[in-house]
């Protein structure tokens, strides 16, 4: 997906409603699907914790808890490593 390094914008509502701070990073799409990816982080202890949410009209998948980073900054940019591909094998993981 490609998203920049930098600080994400301030989220608007997430159509997730058990996250409602997760951030839109962007979408995923294949022929006529097209899922919208966020990206929940949250702090837990001294760390930072975050998951995945795919939304796809009423459809909605998330991962557990699969990031652990010191901070919300370096988790955003171990998601950032994910290709679009991973994120498709993520998501069909979750079906």
């Amino acid at each position: 997906m490609g998203q920049p390094q930098s600080p994400l914008p301030a989220p608007g509502p997430s159509p997730v409603p058990e996250a409602p701070a997760a951030r839109h990073l962007g979408d995923l799409a294949r022929n006529d699907i097209r899922w919208s990816v966020y990206l929940e982080t949250r702090p837990e202890g001294e760390l930072a914790q975050g998951r995945v949410h795919f939304v796809e009209g009423s459809r909605r998948r998330s991962t557990g808890w699969i990031f652990r980073e010191w901070t919300e900054q370096e988790i955003i940019a171990r998601f950032n490593d994910f290709s679009p591909l991973e994120l498709w094998k993520l998501l069909e993981s979750l079906g």
